[in-house]
């Protein structure tokens, strides 16, 4: 019962996830780098990039 993530969203997260391995299963780090490393100005956009990333960490972890 999840929300649908539009294709952008994906997209940019596993760029971001292949360029840098500082990402980890905390969503507030993650929203931070995104900020950091990314110029998206939308707080919800970078909150759901955060998210997603957040998700694929959480799943890879077990």
């Amino acid at each position: 019962m999840g929300t649908i993530k539009p294709t952008y969203i994906k997209k940019l997260s596993r760029q971001l996830l292949q360029e840098i391995q500082a990402f980890t299963t905390d969503f507030n780090q993650n929203k931070k780098l995104v900020e950091e490393y990314t110029n998206i100005r939308s707080k919800e956009v970078r909150n759901r990039v955060a998210g997603y990333i957040t998700h694929k960490k959480r799943s890879e972890a077990g």
